[in-house]
Order: structure tokens, then sequence, then C-alpha cells
């Protein structure tokens, strides 16, 4: 018995010493940056900006490749199954906290097979309408929907999106329930909100912005946690009778499980320099996004959170997919 645990402590100490040297020179050829998203999308455009400053940073180049599809499980699970090394990471977005309610069989566990490194940006919506819609402010939004009986609709850019969750959580609040009509992406949903086929949407604030300026759309209130700095004569929903209300699409990096942890820092303070560069936060502001940076374990709490929030209603709606 006393060979054994000898045995054990010494693999234990060799295996430290090998995550140590391999986190010492760290890294040493290029990272490979999996997005869930296809190309153009918010996560790719914000990762595409942040690559050159990071790969600055770690002397090393970045290179991204988008693997759609799969509600973003795609990339999730191909990453899962990657070499703990820190030479394939994951970006992500919202869906990641959405996809364990909405799928029961993921063929790998998000917080189990994947290792949080920093939530890197995230963007407040706004709730808007067709002018055709005759309210002015979120107050008379709900007293309109509650006389429309639930024949009121609101769009979204899919079954079981954050702007899907978001508006369940707020029409619950509010109990004035209206129709989902869902759509395959954001422009579609924008699309048909400007033709009058659909009533209300949360849009993405600088998808919106131009048609609200045009005057065809009219805002009603942003769903951060403070106003948006480009709608800064907007209330939020929580100021408009809702406290602690808040919504936003994030993106977010992660590891294999198993990266050595000395690695995962390394990436964290890197990204949080990069984030907090001058240049890159107003590039951020301008698409609509706020830099986050947040740790390891503050981005891990935040996930566990947004998954028990998403599974509770969707279970409270009964929202299934197709």
């Amino acid at each position: 018995m006393k060979i054994l645990a000898r045995l054990v402590v010494f693999l234990s100490l060799t295996c430290a010493a090998l995550a140590q040297a391999q986190a010492a020179s760290y890294p040493d050829r290029p990272i490979h940056i999996i997005l869930s998203t296809s190309p153009g999308g918010g996560a790719d455009v914000t990762m595409r900006l942040l690559a050159p400053k990071l790969a600055e940073r770690l002397g090393q180049s970045v290179v991204i490749e988008n693997k759609p599809g799969g509600s973003g499980m795609i990339a999730d699970s191909f990453v899962a199954r990657s070499a703990p090394d820190g030479y394939t990471l994951l970006v992500d977005i919202t869906t990641f906290t959405v996809n364990p309610a909405l799928h029961k069989d993921m063929n790998f566990k998000p917080l189990v097979d994947l290792a949080p490194i920093t939530q890197t940006a995230r963007a407040a919506n706004v709730l808007v309408v067709n002018p055709s819609v005759p309210v002015n402010n979120v107050k008379e939004f709900i007293e309109y929907a509650k006389k429309q009986k639930g024949a009121m609709t609101y769009a979204s850019s899919g079954l079981g999106s954050s702007q899907h969750l978001a508006m369940e959580i707020f029409t619950r609040a509010a109990d004035a329930p209206m129709t989902h009509v869902p759509y395959k992406g954001g422009g579609a949903a924008m699309a048909d909100l400007l033709a009058g086929h659909v009533q209300s949407f949360f849009a993405f604030i600088p998808t919106a912005s131009e048609h609200i300026k045009q005057g065809r759309l009219r805002p009603l209130a942003t769903t951060g946690a403070t106003r948006s700095a480009s709608l800064p004569d907007l209330p939020t929903i929580a100021e408009s009778g809702f406290p602690g209300f808040q919504s936003y699409d994030w993106n977010g990096m992660f590891a294999p499980a198993g990266t050595p942890p000395a690695i995962i820092d390394r990436l964290q303070k890197e990204m949080k320099a990069v984030l907090a560069e001058p240049e890159i936060q107003t590039r951020l502001k301008d698409l609509g996004l706020e830099p986050v940076a947040s740790t390891p374990a503050d981005f891990k709490a935040f996930l566990t959170a947004e998954i028990k929030k998403a599974q509770d209603i969707v279970q409270q709606a009964n929202i299934k997919l197709d």
C-alpha cells in the first residue's frame, strides 16, 4: 500500500510538473479560436476585431474558424473533444446557456467539458414597435397588449433565442400575454417588423438605430442594467416599472476542460488587457457592445445562473423545439 501511495504521489507531481512546463512555454504555435456562429455575426465581428491584438500580446498568430450549426453545439462539441492544451479555444454566445434547457440529447456537458475563460462582451437590446402600434412607452405597450388579449405579436431570431426568453420573462412579469413569431435570424425578424407583419421586437441596438433615426421604428426601452450610450434618452425596462429586469446578448471564451489553470489565467489576463485598450473600447461601443473581461470564476458563476434562469423560463412557458 505504501508503494502504491508513493506511486500516486509521484504521478501527481509528475503531471503537475508537466502542466507547469506546458504553461511556461505557452504559446509556441498558432492558436485556433472556433466560433459557434456564422461569418459576419456579432461574435464573429467582435473576435476578428480582438484577435489581432490578442495575437500581438501572445506572440503567436490567432486563427479564427467558424463552425456554425446546431445552435452552437457543433462548435461546442468540437472544442470539448479537443486537446486541453490552450491551442483550440471556443467563442460562444447566449445560446450556450439556453441549449441545456431545450436539448436533452447533448453529447457534452457545457460546464463539465468546457472551462470558462472570460465573458468578452455583451450587448443590450431595445424594445421597438412598428409605428402603426399606438404606444410611446412601456406602460402604454403593456396596456395595449392586455387589450389585445394575446393577439399582439412579437418577433424573435428563433425559438429559444435570447430575445424569445427575454420577452417571455417580460410579458409574464407584466401579465400581458403576447403571440411569439420566431424567425430564422434577426435580419428576417427585422424585415417583417419594418413591413408591419409583426408588431414588436427586442432588437439588437446597432441594427435598430438607423431605423429609429429614420422613424421606421419607435423605441420604448432598452434591456440593460443601465441606459445605452447610443440611446441615452431612452429608459431601461427596469426604470419603466420592472426593477431588476435586464437581458443581454453576450459572447465569451472557453477552453477544453482540463486545460492547465495557468494557461486559462494567461488567456483571461491578455483578453482583459486587449479589452481595456481605448481603441478597442471605442470600436466595441460603435458596435453597441460593452467590454466585460470577467474572471474565469465570475464567468462560470454567471453561466451557472443563466442556465438556471433559462431552464426556469423554458419550463414555465412550456417552450419546446418543433
